[in-house]
């Protein structure tokens, strides 16, 4: 099946992962669409029963609207001085409860995705034109600096006069962006600047993120290479290590996935830029984004390979110090083979033994005992085995 738009680069995914558009009438796995090509199948009845997961009920639910401000944003949608409220360029829904989402929906003439259509996995229910609304869905990495780092789904809404964000967690690159677009540092001229701005942000936060793991990284192979001390000790520093490396493993894991979903994101976007009337700096501050994923894709590739080196090598060097106790074992059993051979001989309760009558048996068998434990040793010695 051809595709409409270019597909993923192959530094981000594989084929399976290329973003592919159906043609009229057929979604991306053949089943027939329940409108025009790159509009949503129609969409399920929300549920209003208590504890559904399409209710924001958490301590963070809001909904913040943003107007513009010259080419600041104002929160809230604050009156100018003596004048009227300005209408919104920007809605921010954070766990938004079942009535906000139904507000937002009677206010714009559009339907929002739950937060199961939101984390479903197939492109159609990610990337998708409703009306004149488009509909881009994206995953996230957050609470990274804490010991149980979450992944949440983020959709963007872009309409003419206005994008909506939806989001049921609260990363810190929302917050950064909310902070610099109300104070001007990040010029906001369209809702379109809005949506390139946001991602912008999300991406220098997935570099920070990228950064930290590699420092993490560094810092545990020279744990690793470095360690000295008892055996003993090294070997629960081994466990600690490999705990680590776990730990690691499982962020770059989630950072890649949310690498793919950026780069299939951005991919859509920048074919929507190409049909639009957007400028040519904004077209361009697309494909920095794009390319800016690109190489934290490939960089997230190679982490990945050197955890999995990390992860062999701890787990060889595990298996050198056992070898080491069990070689040891051997050799001390082959090194007292000979004199307990001696012993058992001399241990035997025959009546005719000549040697137990010499004065000096005893002292010969002990002797003997010992120098069949040396000869060994030495032996063993000049061959490095111990």
């Amino acid at each position: 099946m051809a595709c409409n738009i270019p597909a993923v680069p192959k530094a981000i995914g594989s084929a399976a992962e290329q973003v592919c558009f159906s043609p009229p009438g057929l979604r991306h796995d053949g089943r027939p669409h329940a409108q025009t090509w790159g509009e949503k199948p129609a969409k399920s009845q929300k549920s209003s029963q208590p504890g559904n997961n399409e209710i924001g009920n958490g301590p963070d639910a809001m909904i913040t609207r943003y107007a513009f401000d010259n080419e600041r944003l104002l929160a809230d949608t604050a009156p100018a001085t003596g004048g009227a409220a300005r209408p919104p360029v920007w809605i921010d829904l954070q766990e938004p409860t079942l009535a906000e989402i139904a507000e937002i929906e009677s206010e714009f003439g559009i339907n929002l995705p739950s937060r199961d259509e939101m984390q479903e996995i197939e492109v159609s229910s990610r990337l998708y034109q409703e009306g004149q609304a488009h509909f881009m869905t994206t995953m996230l990495v957050y609470r990274v600096d804490t010991s149980d780092p979450q992944t949440g789904e983020v959709t963007f809404v872009l309409m003419k006069d206005t994008a909506i964000t939806i989001r049921f967690a609260s990363p810190r690159a929302f917050q950064n962006f909310s902070r610099q677009a109300t104070t001007g540092d990040i010029p906001c001229r369209s809702p379109e600047a809005i949506i390139i701005g946001l991602l912008e942000t999300i991406v220098e936060r997935e570099a920070d993120l990228i950064e930290l793991l590699q420092n993490r990284t560094e810092t545990t192979s020279k744990q690793i290479f470095e360690m000295k001390g008892h055996e003993y000790s090294r070997a629960r520093r081994y466990s600690v290590a490999l705990k680590e490396i776990g730990k690691i493993n499982v962020l770059t894991s989630r950072t890649r996935e949310s690498l793919v979903t950026q780069s299939r994101l951005l991919t859509y976007f920048s074919n929507f830029a190409q049909n639009s009337a957007l400028d040519g700096s904004m077209r361009q501050r697309i494909r920095t984004i794009q390319q800016d994923v690109i190489s934290l894709s490939a960089h997230v590739d190679y982490l990945s390979g050197r955890l999995t080196f990390l992860m062999d090598a701890t787990i060889g060097l595990v298996s050198i110090e056992q070898n080491q106790i069990i070689k040891l074992f051997s050799v001390v059993a082959v090194m007292l083979m000979p004199p307990t051979l001696i012993a058992s001989i001399y241990g035997m309760n025959f009546r005719h033994m000549p040697e137990l009558d010499m004065t000096w048996g005893y002292p010969i068998a002990v002797s003997a005992m010992v120098v069949s434990a040396i000869v060994p040793f030495v032996y063993f010695k000049r061959k490095g085995w111990l």
